[in-house]
Order: structure tokens, then C-alpha cells, then sequence
């Protein structure tokens, strides 16, 4: 639970996804193996420290989708309202801005694409974050940012307050 007046974003990236299937449309990959892996860490992750989500804001991709699944498999407190919103789908740090805007829980998760979730993270701490990975942004990627603030419509970029970066160990 994120405590009154605050409002705290889970930002991550997709889980590794496959590409098996060369002919297979970018929207319909699914996780592979490696991705399903980090997907469950993470939600391990977040439901040991208490930073299990309260809304879900996902691609419609199904590998957004999936990763969002794994994740709930894990984070076994909340029962978040999940909604697949198409304009996250390789969305701009404009656009993911602009969606956050809408989102009514106090603790928030979007799930999202490179390079836009990239970006959009990289704009949102008001301090920068000195990790080498996190300018990549590497899939299942999440940072945890606090804002001092009442409503959703009132986030700001550059105001964050950094909790954590999550990256899933690595996997063969």
C-alpha cells in the first residue's frame, strides 16, 4: 500500500519474448522460457516487499499480456482492476504519460514496450539513476517510483522519487 498522498508507479518492461516464429505478427509473440522465468521473479519480488499493485495498465501484446500473468502468479495480496489498453502497444513516453493520467489506484503497474518505456522511465526521478543496465531498459526491467502527490492527473515528470530498479537475474 502505497501511504496518503502518494502515488507509486511499477513500471516494467515486457518479459523476454520468443521469436520462434519469424512470420508471426510483433503482436502476437508470446513469452519464451527465459521471459516466463523472469516474469514470476518478478512478481516474487514485488509480493516480498509489499509493492503488489492495485491497478494493472497493460499492452494489448500478448507478451505484455503474459508477463502480466506471470507476475499475478506471484503477487498473491491484491486482486488489481487490470485493464489491456491499446495505446500502450509500442506506446511514446507522451502516450504513457497521458494513460497514467487516467489510472485511479493509489499503486499502479504498466506494463509496456522499448524504446518508449525506456524514455519515459528515464524522464520520470527527479534524481538520475546511476545503474549501467538502466538505460537499456532490459526486458522485465522495472522501476519503482514514488510521487507526492493526490490524483494521477497531477503527476509530473521529473518529480519521481526512486524505490528500486528491478532487473530478473539472467537465464539461459
Amino acid at each position: 500500500m502505497t501511504p496518503l498522498g502518494h502515488r507509486r508507479l511499477i513500471l516494467t518492461r515486457h518479459a523476454k519474448s520468443s521469436w520462434d516464429d519469424p512470420l508471426m505478427q510483433d503482436i502476437d509473440r508470446p513469452l519464451n522460457a527465459r521471459g516466463r522465468a523472469a516474469a514470476h521473479e518478478l512478481g516474487d519480488f514485488l509480493a516480498s516487499r509489499g509493492l503488489e499493485p492495485e491497478e494493472v495498465m497493460c499492452s494489448t501484446a500478448r507478451r505484455t499480456r503474459e508477463t502480466w500473468d506471470g507476475v499475478a502468479s506471484a503477487v498473491i495480496e491484491t486482486r488489481p482492476e487490470v485493464s489491456y489498453i491499446e495505446d500502450l502497444y509500442h506506446a511514446s513516453p507522451e502516450m504513457m504519460l497521458q494513460v497514467l493520467k487516467t489510472a485511479s489506484a493509489p499503486s499502479v503497474m504498466m506494463i509496456g514496450h522499448n524504446p518508449g518505456i525506456a524514455e519515459f522511465a528515464a524522464q520520470l526521478p527527479a534524481q538520475p539513476i546511476y545503474d549501467p543496465e538502466f538505460r537499456k531498459y532490459p526486458t522485465c526491467a522495472t522501476l519503482i517510483v514514488d510521487f507526492q502527490i493526490e490524483d494521477w492527473s497531477e503527476v509530473q515528470l521529473g518529480r519521481g522519487s526512486v524505490l528500486e530498479f528491478f532487473r530478473p537475474t539472467r537465464r539461459t
